[in-house]
C-alpha cells in the first residue's frame, strides 16, 4: 500500500530534524552553550567509555598475541603511551583547542586539493576506527553474555544476533535523541573501574600468596626466551597487536569543547580548557597504563594458556574469567553486566564521533549531500554499515582487532606527524627531533600492523573509496550552489556603486592578464575591454560601467565569504575580490548588489573558446573554466524569480 503524502512528509521532517552540525553532547561533538561544559574529570569519563572499555578484551588479546611475554609486551605499550602518544596529544590539545584534532592540523599544514584529499583519506581511517569500535565493542559485549554461566546456556551461540540487536539499540538511542551522555558515562566508568580494581587486586593478592606462580611463569618465560634481547625484540614485534590499548587519545582531544575553561579564556586562546584537557589526557593515560600492566600480569599468571585461544573461556574476556573463577558467579555476573554496559556505550561514543566527523568536514567541503548535516539519516547509514561489518566478521572480536588497530594507529601516526611538522614550522629543533622519533615509532607500528593484519587496510580502503566517490559526486552535484556566505564592500567599492545612481548596475567581467603590469598597460587593458564590450553589447551609459575582477585563491574550498575592494583609475572603475571560484563570486556579488540597490544588475561576459566539458572540469578543480554559463546557472538556482534574477549577457 502506498504511503500517503502527509505521512511521507512527517517521516521526512523527522529524519531531517536538526539538519546542521550536531550540537548535542557527546564525544567529538560541539556543545551548544557554555553552560553545557563540565569539569575535566567528568569529560574524561566520557572519553573513557571508549578508552577504559578496552580492558574488557585487551588483556585477552595481549595474552593471545604474546603468550607468556604479555606483561613485557604490555610494558612496551605503556612506555609508548606515556612517552609517545601522551606528549603528542598534549601538543595537539594546545594547537587545536576547539576539538578539531590532528586531522584539522594536517589540513591547515597541507592546503589546497592535496590537503582535502589527505583529509578524506584520514577520514576513511577514522571511519574504520569508529565503526570497528562500534562493532567490536558490541561483539565483545555479546561474548560476555554468551560466556556468562548463568544466562549463557540460554543464549547458545547467538553472538551475531545479540551483536546486531545491541547495534540496533545503539542506533535507536541516536534516532530518539542522545543526551545526558556525561552523567551516564561517569556512572558507567566509575563502576567499571572499581570492579576491575577488585578483580586485579584480588589477582595480585593470590599471586603474592602463591609464590610458585611467579616462579613457574619466570621459568617458562626464560625457557622460551633465554636471551633478554630476544625477549625485548619479540615484545617490540608483537606490540602492534596490542595497539588497541591506545584507542582513547583522538577521542580525548575531540571532546575539548565540553571541558570547562577558565575565567580568562578567550575563543582564540582558551587556556583553561587546554589545561583541563591536558590534565584529562594525562590522568586517563596513567589510569589505563596501571590497569594494562597489572591486568596483563594477573591474567597471564592465573589463567591457563589454552583458555585464551579461540573457543576458550577467557578468549576476549580474560578479566571476566577471573571475576567468575575467583570471586564467584554473582560478582562475575555483576562484572559482566558492567562490562556489557560500558562496551555498548563505547559504541555510542564511536557513533557520536562519526556523527561529528562527517558534518564537520564533508558538507563544508561540498563533499556530502545536504542531508548529511542531519543526524538521523547518518545514523541509519552507519547502522547499515555496522550490520554489514558484523556479518562479514561473524561478530568475532579477534578478527576485528586488526582493523581496529589499523584505524587507531593511522590516526596516531597522523597526529605525531602533524605535531612534528608544526614544531619544525615554529623552528623548535629539540621539540621537532623528539616528535620525529615518536613519529618513526608510530610509522613502524602502523606498517607492521598493516603487513601482519592487512584486513584493517582493506576495510579502511573500502571506507576511503566510498568517501572519495561520494565526495566527487557530491561536489559535482552541488557545483552550482551559490556557496558565497557573505559579501562586504569597502568604502571605495560602496562609493563606486552609489555613483551609478538609480540605474541598473552594469558590470563587465574582466580577467586580468597574468604577470605584473604597469599602470599604463593596465589602463590599456581596461580601454580595450570596455571598447570590445561596447561593440558587442551596445552598453547604455558606458561611462558608468564597472569592471569586475576575481582572483582565484584556493579552489578546493567550498563555502566562503568575500570582501570586495574598489579602485578608481582615471575614467575606469574597478571592483576586485578573491574567491575559490570565479562564477560563484560573481553570482554572489550580483545578488548582493541586487539586494542593495533594489534592481537586478547586469553582468557582461565573452565566450571562452574550447570544449565545454573540459571547461566544466576546470571549474570544479581550478575555480574558473567557462564562467558565463556557470554564473547564469548559479543565479538560476539561487533566485527562482526571474524578475529578480541578475541578468547575464554573453557576446
Amino acid at each position: 500500500m502506498a504511503i500517503s503524502n502527509p505521512v511521507r512528509r512527517r517521516v521526512g521532517g523527522w529524519l531531517m530534524e536538526g539538519a546542521g552540525p550536531p550540537t548535542r553532547q557527546g564525544p567529538h561533538t560541539r556543545p551548544e552553550p557554555a553552560s553545557t561544559r563540565h569539569p575535566w574529570w567528568k569529560v574524561m569519563c566520557l572519553t573513557g567509555v571508549d578508552y577504559f572499555s578496552t580492558l574488557g578484551y585487551q588483556p585477552g588479546i595481549a595474552a593471545l598475541a604474546a603468550g607468556v611475554l604479555s606483561p613485557v609486551a604490555t610494558l612496551v605499550l605503556v612506555l609508548v603511551t606515556l612517552l609517545g602518544a601522551l606528549p603528542v596529544y598534549r601538543r595537539v590539545a594546545r594547537e587545536s583547542p576547539h576539538g578539531e584534532g590532528s586531522i584539522a592540523m594536517l589540513a591547515r599544514l597541507l592546503p589546497g586539493w592535496v590537503g582535502k584529499v589527505f583529509v578524506l583519506v584520514l577520514l576513511g581511517f577514522a571511519a574504520t576506527d569508529f565503526m570497528i569500535t562500534m562493532t567490536l565493542s558490541a561483539a565483545d559485549a555479546s561474548a560476555h553474555m554468551v560466556e556468562n554461566p548463568l544466562v549463557g546456556p540460554l543464549l547458545g551461540n547467538a553472538n551475531v544476533v545479540i551483536t546486531l540487536v545491541l547495534l540496533a539499540l545503539l542506533g535507536g538511542v541516536f534516532l530518539a535523541g542522545f543526551s545526558e551522555a556525561v552523567r551516564i558515562a561517569v556512572g558507567l566508568v566509575g563502576v567499571f573501574l572499581v570492579l576491575n580494581a577488585v578483580v586485579v587486586v584480588d589477582g595480585l593478592v593470590r599471586i603474592v600468596a602463591a609464590p610458585h606462580v611467579v616462579a613457574d611463569w619466570s621459568a617458562l618465560l626464560v625457557s622460551r626466551y633465554p636471551d633478554p634481547l630476544l625477549m625485548v625484540g619479540v615484545a617490540l614485534l608483537v606490540f602492534p597487536k596490542l595497539a588497541l590499548g591506545l584507542s582513547g587519545f583522538e577521542t580525548g582531544v575531540s571532546v575539548m569543547p565540553l571541558v570547562t575553561g577558565g575565567p580568562d579564556d578567550t575563543d582564540e586562546r582558551p587556556e583553561g580548557r587546554i589545561a583541563g584537557t591536558r590534565r584529562l589526557l594525562t590522568t586517563a593515560a596513567l589510569i589505563m597504563s596501571t590497569f594494562l600492566v597489572t591486568s596483563s600480569v594477573v591474567t597471564v599468571l592465573l589463567i591457563p594458556e589454552k583458555e585464551f585461544a579461540t573457543g576458550g573461556q577467557a578468549n576476549g574476556r580474560a578479566l571476566a574469567y577471573l571475576a567468575h573463577e575467583n570471586l564467584g558467579p554473582v560478582f562475575g555476573t555483576v562484572y559482566d553486566l558492567s562490562t556489557i554496559a560500558i562496551l555498548w556505550f563505547a559504541g555510542a561514543s564511536a557513533m557520536a564521533g562519526l556523527l561529528n566527523l562527517v558534518p564537520r568536514y564533508l558538507p563544508r567541503y561540498g563533499m556530502a549531500p545536504h542531508w548529511a548535516r542531519a543526524v538521523r539519516p547518518l545514523v541509519l547509514v552507519f547502522l547499515v554499515v555496522a550490520f554489514a561489518v558484523t556479518l562479514i566478521f561473524d561478530a568475532d572480536v579477534d578478527a576485528q582487532g586488526g582493523a581496529y588497530a589499523t584505524g587507531v594507529l593511522v590516526l596516531m601516526t597522523s597526529a605525531s606527524i602533524a605535531v612534528t611538522l608544526s614544531a619544525r614550522r615554529k623552528s623548535r629543533p629539540a621539540v621537532f627531533a623528539g616528535f620525529a622519533v615518536i613519529s618513526l615509532v608510530f610509522v613502524y607500528t602502523t606498517a607492521a600492523n598493516i603487513v601482519e593484519r592487512p584486513e584493517g587496510t582493506k576495510i579502511a580502503g573500502c571506507f576511503i573509496a566510498g568517501i572519495l566517490i561520494v565526495s566527487v559526486l557530491s561536489r559535482t552535484i552541488r557545483a552550482f550552489e551559490l556557496r558565497i556566505t557573505d559579501v562586504t564592500l569597502d568604502d571605495t567599492a560602496q562609493e563606486i556603486v552609489a555613483d551609478c545612481g538609480q540605474d541598473a548596475l552594469r558590470l563587465v567581467a574582466h580577467e586580468p592578464r597574468p604577470g605584473e603590469r604597469s599602470s599604463l598597460a593596465r589602463d590599456e587593458e581596461y580601454r580595450e575591454k570596455l571598447a570590445e564590450e561596447q561593440e558587442d553589447h551596445h552598453l547604455p551609459h558606458p561611462e558608468r560601467v564597472i569592471l569586475l575582477e576575481v582572483r582565484v585563491t584556493d579552489p578546493s574550498e567550498f563555502e566562503t565569504s568575500i570582501r570586495v575592494t574598489g579602485e578608481r583609475r582615471g575614467p575606469y572603475r574597478v571592483l576586485r575580490t578573491d574567491a575559490p571560484s570565479v562564477p560563484n563570486a560573481i553570482a554572489g556579488l550580483m545578488l548582493h548588489l541586487r539586494d542593495h540597490t533594489g534592481e537586478p544588475p547586469h553582468v557582461y561576459f565573452d565566450w571562452t573558446e574550447g570544449n565545454p566539458v573540459v571547461h566544466f572540469g576546470r571549474y570544479l578543480f581550478t575555480g574558473d573554466g567557462e564562467v558565463a554559463p556557470i554564473t547564469r546557472e548559479i543565479l538560476r538556482e539561487a533566485e527562482p524569480d526571474i524578475s529578480r534574477r541578475p541578468i547575464v549577457h554573453v557576446g
